[in-house]
């Protein structure tokens, strides 16, 4: 079967008939005589229409200087930008990670090498923001004292191999020097990436910390022993005991995986050995706490009394995530100017949760592979199902080979399924937990969903690969597994 993972899709953009031609074919059929006046009156009745046409429509000009010139109800939408470094007194919730993350940083500020860290817990809980917070600061305060602090921030995300990896390193060291990389991106041995690295670093500071956020996700070819995030630790953590580094350099390492270290290798965990700091989630008291210090982004009186605490109450649902609250603020506010409402209101909420809740499952899924989109639908299908909105991994397996089976796709092993399926959880889509059928019976994954696994399904069959199987057949599949359970 072709495996092909594009999403795109063809609209039929063939213009149709017009409306004065199938009138002008209309007229020729009746019993007029004079023809010369019939077309006379015709082209009378274009003119006429096309110059109605053309008042009743606004160039794009028009219409961006008359939305310039509406008045507008966000005032400063940086504010509703979850990846914006706000101010300290605008943190709330996280004054124990605030207070320990600083700590163990501030030794820069003496010109030391701080300790390697390692931040972890759920998506949105406040890791990134925390780190570039504190480091911000710290940047300050080494300005005013001669010495050159750098922080130097990947996202690992998209990051497929350590060599990438490490030439995203260096362009960022580059960046925050103020300097060229004089390597190139391909065609070079990974060395000589590290090499240049060390290079700048060396060149352009005394102290750096390195930022390697959802660090879990850079994995790298699966025929290598360990995943290229732990060669990436090992190389980092030893380059100063090497002497390749004479700056002093920091590791702070974030994840959501909270299980991460354990397939960290003995050398790379023995040379980095950080400190743990762990980020639980925001409770929707908190989450309400994080917006209305976010509130004055909107200008006054202009977001109702219902609208944050409902906000927050959406965010709380799914794991506390701060992001979620924050991007439900803005669509809201955005929602609410599109519409030419005066304020933001309850209604605009519920409409940008179903917006942005959909808009989240899309942006994932039409970016992961056929089959990590055939392991969540079958996974998404048993939640669904099941009266808690959980699925155990051997039920979302069977059915998994069910959907295989339907469309002629390659079907994996379990243990395959499984490894997609905990790769999925960096989204925040998708969370698992051990569980145990009792002391003699074998262990298996629970998989807990952070949307509605309906929407999940929605989005997920419009991949015309997954459409063609009947959804009452998944259905009838996935009820006769779930009261197989035991």
């Amino acid at each position: 079967m072709d495996t092909h993972d594009s999403d795109g899709s063809k609209v039929n953009s063939e213009p149709s008939g017009g409306e004065f031609t199938t009138q002008a074919d209309l007229q020729s059929d009746s019993p007029e005589t004079d023809t010369s006046s019939k077309s006379t009156e015709q082209a009378t009745s274009n003119e006429t229409a096309d110059t109605d046409q053309l008042s009743e429509s606004q160039s794009i000009e028009d219409m961006l200087l008359e939305f310039d010139e509406q008045d507008g109800l966000i005032r400063d939408r940086s504010l509703l930008d979850p990846n914006y470094v706000v101010d300290e007194d605008r943190i709330v919730g996280r004054d124990e990670q605030l207070k320990q993350v600083t700590k163990m940083l501030r030794v820069a500020l003496g010109d030391n090498r701080p300790p390697n860290l390692f931040l972890y817990g759920p998506s949105g809980t406040g890791k990134s923001l925390i780190t570039k917070a504190v480091c911000k600061n710290i940047s300050k305060i080494c300005d005013t004292r001669e010495i050159r602090f750098g922080t130097i921030e990947v996202n690992c995300q998209d990051l497929d191999t350590l060599g990438v990896a490490v030439y995203e390193l260096t362009q960022q060291a580059a960046e925050e020097a103020g300097v060229d990389v004089e390597v190139p991106k391909h065609g070079v041995a990974t060395k000589e990436k590290w090499d240049e690295l060390y290079r700048i670093v060396n060149e352009n500071f005394d102290s750096v910390v390195f930022v390697l956020d959802e660090l879990d996700m850079l994995v790298g070819r699966r025929d290598k022993q360990e995943p290229a995030f732990s060669r990436l630790l090992y190389q980092l953590s030893r380059a100063s005991a090497d002497d390749a580094l004479t700056a002093h350099i920091s590791v702070v390492a974030i994840s959501n995986d909270t299980k991460m270290m354990e397939s960290v290798g003995s050398r790379a965990l023995s040379s980095f050995t950080p400190e743990d700091v762990h980020f639980d989630d925001y409770d929707a008291n908190q989450l309400q706490s994080i917006l209305r210090r976010r509130q004055d982004a909107f200008y006054d009186d202009v977001v109702e009394d219902e609208v944050i605490p409902l906000a927050a109450a959406f965010a709380a649902q799914t794991h506390g995530d701060a992001r979620k609250a924050i991007d439900l603020m803005r669509v809201a506010g955005e929602l609410a100017e599109r519409e030419g409402d005066k304020r933001v209101c309850e209604e605009h909420v519920r409409e940008a949760q179903d917006k942005v809740e959909k808009n989240r499952v899309l942006e994932v899924v039409r970016g992961i592979s056929t089959q990590k989109k055939l392991c969540l639908y079958a996974t998404a299908a048993v939640a669904a199902e099941t009266k808690d909105g959980t699925a155990r991994s051997s039920t979302g397996y069977t059915v998994y080979q069910f959907l295989t089976d339907s469309i002629n796709a390659d079907q994996y092993q379990q243990e395959s399924y499984v490894n997609k399926m905990k790769e999925l959880t960096t989204y925040s889509l998708v969370d698992f937990e051990r569980r145990s059928h009792g002391p003699s019976s074998g262990m298996f994954l629970e998989f807990q969903f952070g949307e509605q696994p309906e929407t999940i399904l929605e989005t997920l069959r419009e991949d015309s690969r997954i459409a063609v199987v009947s959804d009452d057949e998944v259905q009838s599949v996935v009820r006769a597994q779930v009261r197989n359970e035991t």
